[in-house]
């Protein structure tokens, strides 16, 4: 009884959840691309060609449009100091005796009891931080707003003897803050995200130690 129980539950064990596919970034490139172009084919009869020779002579080869690329330099600063100081005094007495007894005075008791208490603290704290970003990377417009204004994201993988570094980032430009060259500097860009991640060997030394490693680093003496 227990083999036919088992064996009709070990199938179940090994169904998988099926795997979902992962998009190539390029890829989805290609396609916003080509669903840009097939909106723009001419109809039949029209004077205007997408594919004439002469159609980018006067054109404003700035990114405008979905699909675009431009090339965003990222320089980056940021830097913050905070500082504290607490100051504190506290001081206290306490006398008790007994002058006289009865009418009778009793000066051996007029010191009875005595006490003092002085309590202070001076403290100072400070703490810094800067960060710093220097990059150059081409991104690609992924939408136009109603006015004007185009998200824009882009990201860059550099992998040298097994360590991956990615750069990835978005926000907003204006068109009138691009470039002849067709480049904008990314203090430019409003709501700007910026992310930096690495992979490999320099991440696996940095990586915070698991749960079980840091228990066993608060009970052991050594």
């Amino acid at each position: 009884m227990a083999l036919v129980l088992f064996a009709a539950g070990a199938p179940a064990k090994d169904k998988k959840k099926p795997s979902v596919a992962v998009v190539p970034e390029i890829d989805r490139y290609r396609e916003e691309v080509q669903r840009s172009q097939r909106s723009m084919e001419a109809q039949p009869g029209s004077l205007w060609t997408p594919t004439a020779r002469l159609l980018d002579a006067g054109a404003d080869l700035r990114a405008s449009h979905t699909g675009d690329i431009l090339t965003i330099v990222v320089q980056e600063d940021a830097s913050a100091v905070a500082k504290g100081t607490t100051k504190t005094s506290r001081s206290s007495a306490i006398k008790a005796g007994v002058p006289s007894v009865a009418g009778i005075s009793t000066p051996a008791l007029t010191g009875l009891a005595q006490a003092s208490m002085d309590h202070s603290l001076n403290g100072d704290g400070a703490t810094s931080r800067e960060n710093s970003l220097r990059a150059t990377l081409t991104a690609r417009v992924s939408e136009v707003l109603p006015n004007g204004n185009m998200i824009v994201e882009g990201s860059k993988s550099i992998t040298v003897n097994s360590e991956t570094q990615v750069v990835t980032l978005r926000g907003v430009a204006r068109p009138f803050d691009i470039s002849t060259s067709n480049m904008i500097e990314s203090s430019r860009l409003g709501l700007l995200e910026i992310k930096v991640n690495g992979k490999g060997v320099v991440n696996d030394v940095i990586r915070r130690p698991n749960f079980i490693y840091r228990l066993l680093l608060g009970i052991l003496p050594f």
